[in-house]
């Protein structure tokens, strides 16, 4: 595998991002997904977890007969971490790391992205858009006995290409036990032949950002890989001749421009980026995190009958058995586990100009799965609780800012899916929303204010940035 100049490949992507494409519009595009999902032929429904073919009920946990794929495991966590000290939970255990991969090629001089419509067994709307490549370890090297997935040899060595994108991402820190894959994302030259398989389709970044305005159309994988991107650093010298040859051409600013001023600017910071590492390494150290297996009928609270397991007052979320029948897989029918949540959940960041620069207030949070006790996470993320007032068993900070925001205010709002491929149906509501002078720049020591060139600065190493906080940078526009 080769590399090229990262100055280079990051405006590449920055065309890319700025590019309505060169093959098919955004709406043809969601005509084309509609027709995907009238073309499949799919069948999902619940059976009781004692009856999935190939999963078994062994050593107090549900687990494959293979020993591969994943398993459900009990655990027992221990935290100072805000007011709950210990809780007992289900989990998904799945040690083997993945690729989420996405194929580029320029065409015309704009960069383009091979995109799957892919089918999971849990998404709302059975179709969505994913990377070229999304496989398990297991997948992959066909535990399952099927056919090997599409444009494998583009990322395991076979064939000679450019590596432009190559990190190790965290998954959902609470419903997933120390779980990563690798978001890759690898070019062909511009004369190289590549053959356009069923169900795939060549889109730019902008038109992929333009679809995470509708709901549940580009499937988590897909957002986390292109989360992943860097577009440059430029300073403020660069960025005002920018701005001032928009103005020549008489193109106003707008939010997109501070969004994408956001994201190129090297300075205006509030915080340098060494004071950031300095609070995340602090938290780090001040909070404490054991997580102890225990069998699924050690924990408190929670049932397992046969048929579902899950928490004895309904909340949070449950584990249910599937069976799966789909015309267009590796494999076309199997049974597995998979986690239903109990409610949808929110996910928001806050953002405030500060300096004349767009800062997102980023949280850090601790959640039972994660590698390194804290991760940064949107201002605000309740996935398995319920936020609602009345409801909710903990005060969240700055929730009522994200939850009453007047519609001026509001820059992003859309649902979307989590991974269908462990997740149930499950959707959440991501959510951009603007304050004022009003709201002040002194913060509660868990959150600190950041640029989205910072952010990105971050997502370049392992483990800093969760998966809901990529989730939501994946969707920032700048058309």
């Amino acid at each position: 595998m080769k590399t090229r100049n990262i100055e280079d490949v990051q405006l590449d992507f920055l065309v890319s991002a700025l590019s309505h494409g060169n093959f098919i519009s955004t709406t043809d595009i969601l005509m084309w997904m509609k027709q995907q999902n009238e073309d499949v032929v799919s069948n999902v429904k619940q059976i009781p977890i004692e009856q999935l073919k190939g999963w078994n009920y062994r050593d107090d946990r549900i687990c494959h007969d293979s020993g591969k794929f994943f398993s459900i495991d009990g655990i027992h966590i221990m935290t100072n971490y805000r007011n709950v000290p210990e809780w007992d939970q289900p989990i998904i255990n799945q040690p083997e790391i993945g690729f989420l991969g996405f194929i580029v090629k320029k065409f015309n001089g704009v960069m383009h992205f091979l995109m799957q419509a892919k089918i999971e067994p849990g998404n709302l709307n059975i179709v969505q858009l994913s990377p070229t490549l999304q496989a398990t370890r297991s997948n992959y090297t066909r535990v399952h006995g099927g056919k090997s997935p599409n444009y494998l040899e583009y990322f395991n060595g076979e064939k000679e290409v450019y590596v432009l994108v190559d990190q190790l991402q965290s998954e959902q820190g609470a419903r997933f036990l120390h779980k990563r894959n690798r978001n890759i994302i690898v070019e062909i030259n511009e004369d190289e032949e590549i053959s356009v398989k069923d169900g795939f389709i060549w889109v730019s970044l902008g038109q992929i950002k333009e679809l995470l305005r509708y709901p549940n159309v580009v499937n988590m994988d897909s957002r986390t890989v292109i989360s992943c991107i860097k577009f440059g650093n430029y300073s403020e010298q660069s960025l005002k001749l920018l701005s001032s040859v928009k103005n020549m051409y008489g193109i106003e600013n707008d939010k997109p421009d501070l969004f994408l001023y956001s994201v190129l600017s090297s300075d205006n910071h509030l915080h340098e980026l060494q004071d950031i590492i300095q609070w995340v390494t602090s938290l780090k150290f001040k909070y404490e995190l054991g997580v102890n297996s225990i069998g699924i009928s050690k924990m408190k609270y929670w049932i397992y009958d046969g048929n579902v397991l899950r928490h004895e007052d309904n909340k949070y979320f449950d584990v249910i058995g599937v069976r799966v029948e789909i015309g267009n897989r590796e494999v076309v029918s199997w049974d597995q586990p998979m986690v239903r949540s109990a409610q949808e959940g929110l996910m928001g960041f806050i953002v405030k100009k500060i300096n004349g620069i767009y800062h997102f207030l980023v949280q850090a949070k601790l959640e039972a799965g994660n590698f390194d006790i804290v991760e940064m996470a949107p201002t605000v993320q309740c996935l398995t609780g319920n936020y609602r007032n009345g409801k909710n068993e903990y005060t969240i900070p700055y929730l009522e800012q994200v939850l009453n925001a007047p519609n001026e205010n509001i820059w992003y709002s859309s649902y979307q899916s989590e991974e269908g491929g462990r997740f149930f149906q499950e959707q959440n509501l991501n959510i951009i929303v603007e304050v004022g002078d009003e709201f002040p720049i002194e913060v509660e020591e868990n959150y600190c204010w950041m640029t989205l060139n910072q952010m990105l600065s971050f997502v370049t190493y392992n483990n800093y940035l969760n998966i809901a906080a990529r989730s939501l940078l994946s969707a920032v526009s700048f058309y």
